[in-house]
């Protein structure tokens, strides 16, 4: 029997929940990223179901294609990295953000300040651990001194800014319209096409997510209300085949063939198709689709959401990532031990970031609620407001 998630958590809870399950999310599906399901069961004697080590075992340093990265034993990956990082751009600006706070604070973060990198197991920039569709804020902005708001055509269209967009969701707690306007915004910096899309989507489903009430039903539902072209397709499809499992062992097949004509990456996850992460208004990136189905075949609990996102494999990391983000933030609980042996591993404190962005979170709420009361004024003394009878 699955625990019911709280849905009387409080926006504290909610926030570290979120943020504490999305980096735990990651931690466990790294070392299993890029391969199928069948392939996990053989490596690993059977499903996963907690923290691992390196798919190639001690050999790790050298193996191909994943050296020189440490991904297992609890280390958080990229995902983690930039979700902290557009943390700290929140906790400089301290109100909503737009493309140009990705310019002026995220690109510098990422360029300047060095930090810990579990992966590498040493002090680096981030910039030297992102992957290239994240070096591509450096090249096109700093480099390229492209506008932010479209630095992000012409990069690969893939989760890249969706990974790290559950921030902008918990900003916007209870208003999924106003966190998808704003992920759009900061998004465009990053991505193009169905890449951003899925980011304005993701932080729409965790703002939806931290709804008091919320499920997972009523998640998918605001979902679809705001996703557009290929990216709704995708997640409608997904979603009504999860809507007939309760098990994540019997999903994994039937979530892959169901998102799979909306994939552009193709069967071999290591081996994309010519058309692969192109600009499309027909296709979504995978890795959302399957978080919400995963989500909904969980009945909304962390652990079994979670553990379907590692078990499905290919970009498992960043699918465990969203479906941690949105268990946690609807108020399921993370496994304690996970959490306390992936912040050991990987030497953050996991539960700080959650702590700023709580505090920016309820200033950028006191912003808006003073905005909010000057236009209502204004619009009164334009005789706005119908007189009633």
């Amino acid at each position: 029997m699955k625990p019911k998630p709280h849905h009387n958590a409080t926006l504290d809870e909610r926030i570290t929940g979120s943020l504490v399950g999305a980096a735990v999310g990651d931690a466990l599906g790294g070392p299993v990223e890029g391969y199928s399901p069948e392939q996990i069961l053989e490596r690993h004697g059977g499903r996963v179901h907690g923290i691992v080590g390196p798919w190639h075992g001690d050999d790790w340093r050298t193996a191909r294609p994943l050296a020189p990265y440490h991904k297992g034993d609890g280390h958080v990956t990229d995902d983690t990295l930039m979700t902290h990082a557009l943390i700290r751009v929140y906790a400089r600006v301290r109100d909503h953000l737009d493309a140009y706070a990705i310019a002026d604070h995220l690109v510098p973060d990422l360029m300047t300040e060095p930090r810990w990198i579990p992966e590498l197991e040493t002090e680096a920039l981030p910039l030297h651990r992102v992957f290239l569709a994240e070096k591509w804020l450096v090249t096109r902005i700093h480099y390229g001194h492209a506008d932010p708001r479209e630095a992000g055509t012409g990069n690969i269209v893939n989760c890249g800014a969706a990974m790290y967009m559950s921030p902008v969701g918990l900003v916007n707690a209870a208003d999924p319209r106003a966190a998808y306007a704003e992920a759009l915004d900061i998004a465009g910096a990053h991505q193009s096409s169905y890449g951003r899309e899925a980011a304005g989507v993701l932080a729409a489903a965790v703002a939806a997510a931290c709804t008091p009430g919320a499920t997972p039903e009523s998640i998918v539902s605001t979902c679809l209300s705001l996703a557009k072209d290929g990216t709704r397709t995708a997640i409608e499809r997904v979603c009504e085949e999860a809507s007939r499992h309760t098990d994540f062992e019997s999903a994994l097949g039937p979530l892959r063939e169901a998102v799979a004509p909306y994939d552009t990456v193709g069967p071999d996850y290591r081996a994309p198709s010519l058309g692969a992460r192109r600009p499309s208004r027909l296709h979504a990136i995978e890795e959302l689709p399957v978080a919400l189905g995963m989500l909904l075949v969980a009945q909304g609990d962390y652990r079994h959401a979670v553990l379907g996102a590692v078990n499905y494999g290919r970009d498992c990391d960043s699918i465990a990532t969203m479906a941690g983000a949105l268990a946690g933030a609807l108020g399921s609980p993370i496994p304690q031990d996970w959490a306390k042996a992936v912040a050991e591993a990987s030497r953050l404190d996991l539960w700080e970031p959650a702590a700023t962005l709580a505090a920016v979170t309820r200033e950028i709420f006191t912003r808006d609620t003073a905005r909010r009361r000057t236009h209502e004024q204004a619009f009164a003394s334009l005789g706005g407001p119908e007189c009633s009878a």
